[in-house]
C-alpha cells in the first residue's frame, strides 16, 4: 500500500497547492460560542477552500472547548472533507505506549484523521502506535513558536557534537525513524534559518510549518529555507486570514498564488540545487565560507605555478569551530543515504571535518597516513577496523580526483571496501569522471557552479570575479 507521504506527494502534484487549511473554531472568533456555530464555521471553510487545499488541519483544543458536542463537530467536519484530501489532527499528543495505542485508535478509526501531530519527548515506542500503519502519518513537534522553546528545544547536547541542539536531534531521529515514509516534522517559520538547518538535517521529510507571517518576505523566507529541492515537502498552514476574510476562497487563492510564484522562482533560480536532488542548497553555509576566508577571490598562485581567480582553503575551518561543525553537519544528509561501517578521512583538511562528523553521528573514523610509520607497528592506516568493512571516504574538495587515488588504494589494500567519496565542494574539474572509472561514486554537498550562481544572485561576489571563475571551470 502507498505510504502517507507518497499519497501527500500525489495530492500536491494534482492540486498544485501546498496550503494546509487550519480549522480552529475558537469560541471567541465565532458569532456565538456554541457547537452549532463551530459546525457552521467548519462547513464554510471546507466548502470554500477544498479546491485549493493540500490538507486540512484540525486544532483539537478548539473543539474540546465545546465539550462532548465538540467531538461530534470534529468527527462531522472530518467527514465533510473529500476523501483524497488528508486531514491532520493537531493535538500534539505525547503518551506512554499503551495510552498512545488507545489514542491512535480514536484519532484514526473513530475520528477518521489521516495524520496527527505528536510530542516526541517520550521516545520512539510512544510514537509507534501512530506510525505502524504506513498509510497513517505523524508530524513530530521539532521547533515551535512559543517563547518557552528556549527552555528545552534549544538546549545544546553534550557529547553530540557542536552545534547540535535538542530540536536538531529530533530532526535527525525523525529522519532515522521514518522507515514507513509517514513521519514528518512540525517547525516554526518564525526563524527561517533554523528551519533551513532542520531541512539540511532532514532533507526528505515533510515539514508542517507554523507561525508564517502575512508579509510576502516572511512567506518567501519560509519557502526558501523549508522547501525540498523538488518544490514540495512543506505544508503552509493558513486559518484566521481566511476565516476573517469576506471571501474565504479568494483569500486562500491569493495566498496559493503567492506560494506558487515563490516556489517557481526558487525552482528557476540557483536556490535549492546540489548534486543530490533531495538536499536543499545551504545558503547560510555558502555565506560563511566567504566571510571566514575559506573561499577567496583574486589572483592566487598554485603549487603547480598556475594562477587561479579563486582559492578554496578548508584547512582554515579549524579556526572557526562553529563553521567547522556546520560544514561537518552538511555531510550528514548524504551520508545517511549511504551504506558503510566507518568513515575514512583523507589528510589533512578532511581530518577535522571527519572528527567532528564522528562526534555528531557516532560513526568511527580511520585515515590513511601520507607516509607509513617507520617505527611501532609501521601502519599505513590509523584507527581500528575489520577486514571486509565498508568505509566511505571523506574529503574537503574534489578537483581532478587524481590526488585521492593513492589514499583510497591504501584503504583498499588494507582490506577495506570503498564505494563512495563525499566532499563538501566539487570544483567540477573531472573528479567525478576519474573516480567513476575506478569504480567509485563521488557525492558533493556543493558544486562550484551552484556556489557561483548563488553568490552572484545574492550580490556576494562581483560579477567580473564570478565570470573569471566560470571561464576557468569551463576550460577544464
Amino acid at each position: 500500500m502507498d505510504s502517507f507521504f507518497h499519497l501527500l506527494d500525489e495530492r500536491a502534484h494534482r492540486s498544485g497547492s501546498l496550503l494546509c487549511i487550519g480549522l480552529d473554531p475558537l469560541p471567541s472568533d465565532l458569532p456565538e460560542p456554541t457547537a452549532d456555530a463551530a459546525r457552521a464555521y467548519c462547513r464554510r471553510m471546507i466548502e470554500s477552500t477544498q479546491d485549493l487545499a493540500l490538507a486540512y488541519k484540525f486544532n483539537t483544543a478548539c473543539f474540546l472547548a465545546f465539550g462532548g458536542e465538540g467531538w461530534n463537530v470534529l468527527r462531522e467536519a472530518i467527514a465533510l472533507v473529500p476523501r483524497d484530501i488528508p486531514c491532520i489532527l493537531d493535538g500534539k499528543t505525547g503518551e506512554i505506549p499503551s495510552n498512545s495505542t488507545l489514542i491512535a485508535q480514536v484519532d484514526f478509526k473513530m475520528l477518521g484523521a489521516a495524520a496527527v501531530t505528536l510530542n516526541p519527548y517520550l521516545g520512539y515506542d510512544s510514537l509507534q502506535p501512530f506510525i505502524r500503519d504506513a498509510q497513517r502519518g505523524a508530524f513530530l513537534v521539532c521547533k515551535t513558536t512559543n517563547t518557552g522553546t528556549v527552555d528545552l528545544q534549544e538546549l545544546p547536547l553534550a557529547g553530540e557534537g557542536l552545534p547540535l541542539h535538542l530540536y536538531e536531534k529530533v530532526a535527525l531521529l525523525a529522519q532515522d525513524w521514518n522507515t514507513n515514509d509517514n513521519l514528518g516534522l512540525v517547525v516554526s517559520a518564525n526563524h527561517p534559518e533554523q528551519m533551513g538547518r532542520i531541512r539540511q538535517l532532514a532533507p526528505a521529510l515533510w515539514i508542517l510549518a507554523t507561525g508564517i507571517g502575512s508579509s510576502n518576505g516572511e512567506l518567501a523566507a519560509t519557502l526558501r529555507h523549508g522547501l525540498r529541492s523538488d518544490g514540495l515537502g512543506l505544508l503552509v498552514p493558513v486559518s484566521r486570514a481566511i476565516w476573517r476574510a469576506s471571501d474565504p476562497h479568494q483569500a486562500a487563492l491569493i495566498l496559493h498564488q503567492a506560494v506558487t510564484r515563490h516556489r517557481q522562482e526558487l525552482l528557476n533560480s540557483a536556490g535549492p540545487v546540489t548534486t543530490d536532488p533531495q538536499i536543499v542548497f545551504p545558503a547560510a553555509l555558502a555565506d560563511e565560507l566567504l566571510t571566514s576566508g575559506c573561499v577567496r577571490f583574486g589572483q592566487f598562485t598554485l603549487k603547480s605555478g598556475e594562477t587561479t581567480p579563486i582559492y578554496i582553503d578548508l584547512r582554515q575551518l579549524i579556526s572557526h569551530p562553529h563553521l567547522l561543525a556546520e560544514v561537518s553537519a552538511a555531510y550528514l544528509p548524504i551520508l545517511r543515504h549511504l551504506s558503510f561501517d566507518r568513515i575514512a578521512a583523507l589528510p589533512y583538511a578532511a581530518l577535522p571535518i571527519a572528527t567532528t562528523l564522528s562526534l555528531q553521528s557516532g560513526w568511527p573514523v580511520v585515515f590513511p597516513r601520507k607516509e607509513a610509520r617507520s617505527y611501532g607497528n609501521r601502519t599505513e592506516i590509523e584507527g581500528k577496523f575489520n577486514t571486509g568493512e565498508t568505509v566511505v571516504v571523506i574529503n574537503d574538495i574534489a578537483g581532478s580526483g587524481m590526488s585521492k587515488f593513492e589514499s583510497i588504494h591504501k584503504l583498499v589494500n588494507s582490506g577495506m571496501v570503498v564505494q563512495d567519496v563525499v566532499v563538501l565542494i566539487d570544483r567540477q574539474m573531472g573528479a567525478a569522471e576519474a573516480l567513476a572509472e575506478q569504480g567509485f561514486q563521488l557525492h558533493a554537498v556543493l558544486t562550484l557552479t551552484a556556489l557561483l550562481d548563488y553568490w552572484l544572485a545574492a550580490g556576494k561576489v562581483a560579477p567580473e570575479q564570478i565570470a573569471a571563475v566560470r571561464e576557468l571551470v569551463g576550460t577544464r
